[in-house]
């Protein structure tokens, strides 16, 4: 079973893959901050984090760690529609299981109180107004890039009605659409983000921590820089989505430094800064919330750990480990500019630590029965494996090979074609472990299937090696039919056919799920197999990785997944 290790921060090993770095160490040298560096990962608990949120993790957790700073666990619950306390543990979950400790945790919504005062201070500033445009009046009012905007019709009420209104907007007097508050900023700016932003909004649900206590929320762009400043958080590094949001950012923390707000720490004035960074992005899948919402909920998956999702739980079932998504986010690096990574590497990386850790066992997907006709019945050959070859202190298995064989039916051709070295009538193989066999003939059943493989071993051969030294191009893989032991394996695959499913030609990501996805096969594997338990990793010799699944499978009746192949067997459209 994978344990989790401390993580490794990010590398610092190119310019182009460290201005994160950078920044903070141009910050340490100035004596900001006090020399301490704080930083958070802020997840809103309104579903599962995805491999793009464990890159989020890695540069969070991973800078802090560099720094030897610290690094807050934040739940970012300002909007009541869809979040819940089992997404937050489940959140924990999934970050704990990545490698990483939080130094601190907060929810966002222990905060509302705070918000509302400084909310309201804004007010009392002149620097806040209660708007009754409705959103497609606001649009009209709002303008575009190129061109200034116009003033709301309700930006120069006085403190004092903005005040009424903003109490009456939280005691619920208001349906939603109705009211908002609105940043009185800068309507002729190019930034349309900073054209007197919404920073409160009126939603009549009840949250899953306060319950009905509020009827209107604060906006994120307002809520963030807040919890940030709160929390004496130095470094807020987000995805480059929030690049445009940066000068709001700025606009909130200047007002919290008027209204003296900001953490001082030694007598230092903590005040954060936001920096942006490319998101991970990658081929064959979707990374929107709303979009793997839609596949949960339609039924594409089954649920938000399908072993088919980009869900970190999604992946943890399917096998992968949590070395192998850090070392994809070493690898990618960090950088300025938008990308998309190749699933192949992900899966790369996941070969390669598996190589590693993964016991070896001989299971076969597709059987056939092989029958060595010179071999008594109830005589075995035996013969001691490693578990794993790159790891010595794993030790070795003892296998026992009878009369009656599982083969994989793909290792058997009747007319070969060119190069084909496995098992055909005349051809001489490698049974793994065992001994060198050559088929002899073949039984059909009436529709023409071949049920029976027979022929003859190699008494010399014993272990695979014979004694002559002759050289043999062909070794399969097999399991006694005397002692397999049968149990369901699922062959899990890319879930969408396109490498971008957004650029789907119908315009629906939907139409292009991979209906080839997912089968389901009954194999026959070594004993050993039947005392699999979830969080194993087993390498099916000549077949790849595998793992029993955490729900499906019972005691001693493993179910298992397929975390990837061996080697990259996806065709490409």
């Amino acid at each position: 079973m994978e344990k989790n290790s401390c993580a490794t921060p990010p590398s610092e090993s190119d310019t182009s893959r460290h201005f994160l770095r950078q920044w903070i160490e141009e910050d340490l040298s100035a004596g900001k901050n006090d020399g301490t560096v704080v930083t958070r990962f802020p997840p809103e608990p309104n579903g599962w984090i995805h491999i793009g949120h464990a890159k989020a993790v890695w540069v969070d957790f991973g800078m802090a760690q560099l720094f030897h700073g610290r690094c807050h666990l934040r739940m970012d619950d300002t909007n009541p529609s869809k979040e819940s306390e089992d997404f937050v543990e489940q959140l924990k979950k999934d970050i704990s299981w990545l490698g990483y400790k939080w130094d601190a945790f907060f929810y966002a919504c222990d905060m509302f109180e705070t918000m509302w005062a400084i909310a309201e201070e804004l007010i009392r500033r002149g620097q806040a107004y209660v708007c009754e445009l409705s959103q497609e009046e606001w649009k009209a009012y709002r303008g575009i890039p190129t061109e200034p905007g116009r003033f709301s019709p309700y930006r120069d009420r006085s403190p004092e009605e903005n005040l009424a209104l903003f109490r009456k907007m939280r005691a619920g007097a208001f349906a939603e659409g109705t009211h908002c508050l609105r940043a009185k900023i800068d309507m002729a700016s190019p930034n349309i983000h900073f054209r007197d932003p919404v920073i409160y909004r009126i939603v009549d649900l009840p949250h899953y921590r306060t319950g009905t206590a509020w009827h209107c929320y604060p906006m994120y762009d307002f809520a963030h820089p807040i919890e940030d400043a709160l929390e004496g958080v130095t470094h807020s590094m987000c995805t480059l989505e929030f690049e445009v949001h940066r000068p709001l950012y700025d606009w909130v923390i200047d007002r919290l430094a008027e209204q003296g707000r900001l953490v001082v720490r030694n007598g230092k004035t903590i005040r954060p800064q936001q920096r942006e960074f490319a998101r991970l992005n990658l081929t064959y899948t979707v990374m929107s919330k709303r979009l793997l919402r839609q596949l949960v909920e339609e039924g594409y998956v089954d649920g938000w750990d399908d072993p088919r999702m980009p869900t970190v739980a999604g992946m943890r079932r399917r096998g992968y480990t949590a070395a192998a998504i850090r070392d994809l986010c070493e690898r990618t690096g960090i950088s300025k500019y938008k990308s998309l990574t190749d699933l192949a590497l992900l899966e790369w990386c996941v070969r390669d630590d598996l190589n590693r850790i993964a016991q070896r066992r001989m299971a076969v997907l597709n059987p056939v029965k092989l029958i060595i006709d010179n071999l008594p019945e109830g005589e075995e050959l035996t013969a001691e494996v490693p578990n794993n070859p790159e790891n010595e202190q794993a030790g070795k298995r003892k296998i026992r090979c009878t009369r009656e064989l599982w083969i994989d039916r793909d290792d058997f051709m009747e007319v070969p074609v060119k190069k084909f070295f496995r098992v055909t009538v005349g051809n001489e193989v490698r049974l793994r472990g065992a001994c060198l066999f050559t088929c002899t003939h073949i039984v059909k059943n009436e529709a023409g299937d071949v049920t029976e493989i027979h022929g003859t071993y190699d008494p010399n051969s014993r272990g695979g090696n014979p004694s002559d030294g002759r050289k043999i191009k062909g070794t399969i893989h097999w399991v006694s039919a005397k002692y397999a032991v049968p149990f369901e394996v699922r062959l899990y695959d890319r879930l969408f056919a396109l490498e971008d499913p957004m650029a789907c030609p119908s315009g629906n990501f939907l139409d292009a799920v991979n209906p080839e996805s997912m089968k389901t096969v009954t194999a026959y594997g070594e004993p050993l197999l039947a005392h699999a338990v979830p969080g194993e990793h087993y390498q099916f010799e000549r077949v790849g990785y595998f793992t029993p699944d955490e729900h499906a499978s019972k005691p001693n009746a493993p179910v298992f997944n397929r975390t990837v192949t061996l080697k990259d067997s996806f065709k490409k459209p």
